[in-house]
């Protein structure tokens, strides 16, 4: 029983310290988010914190196009880095079951 303890125990140091290098990668990743085939792009890191907007100045002259195309491409940023999130946290914790509805990072 005191063998399975420890090995769960060392198993779970490993695990944190998995994650805390899968975060520390992450927040170095870019990504960027486009909208309107382009016409629009965001730039987010890892920690979801903006570098860049681009913004084709044909938009411009629509302000209510504008908006949504902006809209549009944060909400494509955001969706590829919670993906690059799920996949670096997902190996961090191949080794270890995680209960049922259990999130990462904690």
């Amino acid at each position: 029983m005191r063998g399975n303890i420890a090995q769960l125990m060392q198993q779970a140091q490993k695990m944190q310290e998995n994650i805390q290098k899968a975060q520390e990668e992450l927040a170095n990743v870019e990504v960027t988010g486009n909208a309107g085939g382009g016409m629009v792009s965001v730039t987010l890191t890892g920690r979801m914190e903006c570098r860049k907007v681009r913004i084709d100045p044909s938009v411009v002259s629509d302000p209510e196009m504008a908006e949504d195309l902006i809209a549009a491409a944060i909400n494509d940023a955001v969706n590829k880095v919670n993906q690059a999130s799920q996949e670096k946290m997902g190996s961090a914790t191949a080794g270890m079951p995680m209960p049922p509805g259990m999130k990462l990072p904690f």
